[in-house]
């Protein structure tokens, strides 16, 4: 009796084994299929080439690795970032745009423009006459074009008839002066590094009249990790040197291809710990009937719909201003932040603006460990990072630069006339080229 319950039991036992293994490997081919399909392909922009005059050019790949502060290189040991700086061009920092965050800074970078002139005022916004808001979340806007001003690189390039390929950058996904780069991916962060290394290397193998001459690649683990765990943490170094890694590969395979190629590494911000105890809250309860709060975090922009009342506001909020942060009316913001009225040209800045003072964040709740988005002159550690080598650049240390003027230097890399008024100059061409 106890011999068959034992076999009774055992073949029960095979069975719900079986069952779960084939439950199992169920759960593994729908997590395989919704794998494949969080990873984008390619958008291919047909009918392109580059022109004669183009072919001969130098190859430019611009790197960013968003949060990578500026003394993270040190602070981290990340190995190979200090060797190929003693080869190329390091900036003692690179001193990120006001706002201090993703969107604007990797969008000044790539069109020499601050914030206020070319339109992205922050990863969040809204349009005052629309009441259309942006965000990083908000798929709709981010391949509008509306929202974007200036002339990026790519489409500078693609205007001049040079190939573009873009692995991520925030705008690149919008037909910007009805332009898309001529290969790109729409934003994932499930594709494997190795593979997105790979696919640089493939555009680089493509036809000379097929293969593109600016590349730009975009890496958020840094940000991710300072964001979570603050910018002291085991991850974030984690997050360096994954970065670090990555880039030796990267920097590998391109070199074995024996091509002119300037690599420019480089990073929109960094990043500071907060203060996680005492968040700022609001100082005045919100009407949505008279005003629209766009908060980036560090900064409010407070829109308030009848004019008559901004006065009233500014005093209102102003009378529960603390040491956490200040208050002004947008004409009286500080004019090295060129965020004020007079350089609001797409009027996407508030009325009101209160701005955080580190290490303080505005929250409803417990604020993040680790934030950036204060003023780049006063927070040394929202500095960011600037690294260029490749194609004959000689070793150089070079000064603290804003991020405006790293557009001039892509374009002459490339060879590139830029025909419209900028806010950078040509002072990195001469000192790097």
């Amino acid at each position: 009796m106890t011999d068959i319950w034992l076999d009774i039991t055992q073949t029960s036992f095979i069975m719900k084994s079986f069952i779960h293994i084939i439950i199992g490997l169920m759960i593994l081919m729908i997590s395989a299929s919704n794998y494949a399909q969080d990873i984008e392909n390619q958008i291919v922009v047909e009918k392109r080439f580059n022109s004669k005059q183009q072919l001969n050019k130098p190859y430019v790949i611009l790197i960013s690795a968003d949060g990578f502060r500026y003394d993270y290189i040190e602070k981290y040991n990340a190995e190979f970032l200090k060797r190929i700086s003693k080869k190329g061009v390091r900036s003692l920092a690179l001193i990120p745009s006001f706002p201090s965050v993703t969107f604007p800074n990797h969008y000044s970078i790539v069109t020499g423009l601050y914030p206020s002139h070319h339109g992205l005022v922050g990863n969040n916004m809204i349009d005052v006459k629309s009441g259309e808001r942006y965000s990083l979340r908000n798929k709709k806007a981010i391949v509008n074009p509306k929202w974007y001003g200036g002339t990026p690189i790519w489409v500078l390039a693609e205007q001049n008839n040079m190939l573009t390929a873009c692995y991520y950058w925030p705008g690149s996904e919008a037909p910007i002066k009805g332009f898309l780069p001529t290969y790109f991916y729409k934003y994932s962060e499930t594709t494997p590094i190795d593979d997105r290394i790979n696919e640089v290397k493939e555009w680089l193998l493509l036809p000379e009249d097929r293969r593109p001459h600016l590349i730009t690649f975009y890496m958020p683990e840094v940000d991710h990790a300072g964001h979570t765990y603050g910018p002291d943490s085991s991850e974030t170094e984690t997050a360096v040197r994954f970065v670090d890694e990555s880039l030796k590969k990267l920097n590998e395979v391109v070199s074995k291809l024996d091509l002119p190629v300037y690599f420019v590494f480089v990073s929109d911000h960094g990043m500071n710990a907060v203060d996680q105890a005492n968040p700022i809250i609001f100082p005045i309860k919100v009407d949505e009937n008279k005003v629209d709060i766009v908060s980036n975090g560090t900064y409010i922009s407070v829109f308030v719909k009848d004019k008559k009342d901004v006065l009233s506001f500014y005093n209102l909020i102003k009378s529960g201003q603390n040491n956490q942060f200040e208050v002004y009316l947008k004409e009286n913001i500080p004019s090295h932040l060129h965020f004020d009225a007079k350089e609001d040209r797409y009027a996407r800045i508030g009325d009101i603006v209160l701005l955080a003072k580190a290490p303080y964040l505005f929250s409803n709740g417990k604020p993040i460990p680790g934030a950036h988005g204060y003023d780049p002159y006063e927070v040394e550690n929202m500095n960011a990072t600037f690294l260029v080598w490749g194609n004959s650049v000689k070793p150089k240390i070079i000064d603290k630069v804003e991020n405006i003027h790293i557009y001039p230097l892509l374009a002459k890399m490339l060879g590139l006339e830029v025909n419209e008024q900028i806010d950078g100059d040509e002072r990195l061409i001469d000192l790097i080229l």
